[in-house]
């Protein structure tokens, strides 16, 4: 994949792909609908020719529809085009004890989302996952589905569908995106959470994909996705980004990994329920929505908790900075729904004895649907080549 922007006037040359103008045309569409030809071929830069022939495609693959006509004092009166909102894509946000499953428009927009209990017996889990597909497509039969989209909470070789690294996550996972296949039909694409957020930030947020970027989930561990030079930075194996696994406590408490100390230990969700009881003597809360909710609602223990979490993920930022030095930092997970609170020490911390220019630090623009619409960024991505 070359470099590409789906925001800016940048387009290929013509020794680029063509696809990377498709990818524009379609976000502009995605993002400013209703919108003319003559619009889009003003906003990107290309040649009306060009729009012309990409649209009748998108059109004919029924991506996109004519919708309104306008009007105008004089002259031709401009057919506005929009997306295809009956076709839909079924987004998974894999979490060792729950799932989340949403239905979403071709633009990530949320239709609809349930969230499924897991069994600990991993296969009776995806059975449990599954069965829930099958419900939500049956619900959901005005719908043209395009596809399945799995954010994982590890790492999983594309192409061969196995395992390579998932210490928080006890299941048979190459056989995820098999059974899912055979039990629907659909095309089913999957990748590392963190991955999948960081392609996720170039096709539907922020980020135009030229500048370096680095996506942090921060959930019952800690992962990272690495977009550099226009694309996803994998690595050998797979395995770039593994940062929540780099020791920061010698000695510290033992990690999913075999490790210990890891990042992961004192900056996870885990580590902030831990911290609390730690503090208070009491039992944690029973999730880490409910400690950011006792944070919220201005419990001492809880923010000290928290504070204490967020000093530690500021300390792991600083180490991503030094390694990459990446234009941007993008937090993704729970603790962003009270950045308000505690935004300000990851940053005091990030930017404490920085070498250099500190890059942007910010929340994921959607907060806790970052993941949902990560899944969907999978789909997009390959259904669109």
């Amino acid at each position: 994949m070359h470099p590409f922007t789906f925001t800016r006037k940048l387009s290929a040359s013509n020794k680029t792909p063509r696809q990377i103008n498709r990818n524009l045309v379609f976000n502009l569409i995605r993002t400013r609908q209703p919108v003319s030809r003559a619009d889009l071929a003003r906003i990107s830069g290309l040649q009306r020719s060009t729009i012309s022939l990409i649209v009748e495609d998108l059109i004919k693959e029924r991506w996109v529809l004519d919708g309104a006509t306008g009007k105008l004092p004089r002259g031709r009166h401009p057919t506005f085009l929009e997306l295809n909102h009956q076709r839909a894509v079924i987004a998974l946000d894999i979490h060792p004890a729950q799932t989340t499953i949403a239905v979403t428009d071709l633009g990530g927009r949320i239709v609809a989302q349930n969230v499924v209990a897991l069994t600990d017996d991993p296969n009776k889990a995806i059975g449990q996952i599954v069965t829930a597909i099958r419900k939500v497509i049956a619900t959901h039969s005005d719908k043209s589905f395009d596809g399945i989209g799995i954010s994982l909470p590890g790492r999983a070789d594309p192409q061969h569908q196995r395992a390579i690294f998932a210490p928080n996550l006890n299941w048979p996972v190459q056989s995820i995106q098999s059974r899912i296949h055979r039990a629907t039909g659909l095309r089913v694409e999957m990748d590392n959470v963190a991955n999948a957020c960081a392609l996720s930030e170039v096709w539907f947020g922020d980020s135009d994909g030229l500048e370096d970027l680095v996506v942090v989930n921060v959930s019952e561990g800690i992962g990272t996705g690495i977009f550099s030079n226009g694309r996803l930075l994998r690595g050998a194996n797979g395995m770039a980004g593994e940062f929540g696994h780099i020791e920061m406590v010698h000695d510290g408490l033992p990690c999913g990994c075999g490790g210990r100390g890891c990042w992961e230990t004192v900056a996870s969700n885990s580590a902030g329920l831990r911290y609390y009881q730690e503090i208070s003597g009491k039992r944690p809360p029973a999730s880490f929505a409910a400690l950011l909710k006792m944070a919220q609602n201005d419990d001492r223990f809880a923010v000290e908790a928290l504070d204490r979490m967020s000093l530690h993920l500021g300390r792991g930022l600083r180490m991503i900075v030094s390694a990459l030095a990446p234009n941007e930092i993008v937090i993704v997970g729970d603790i962003t729904s009270a950045w308000h609170l505690f935004g300000p020490r990851i940053e005091e911390e990030l930017r404490r004895n920085a070498i250099g220019k500190a890059p942007r630090l910010r929340p994921s623009f959607d907060g806790n649907t970052s993941r949902l619409r990560s899944a969907v960024a999978l789909v997009m991505n390959q259904g669109l080549a």
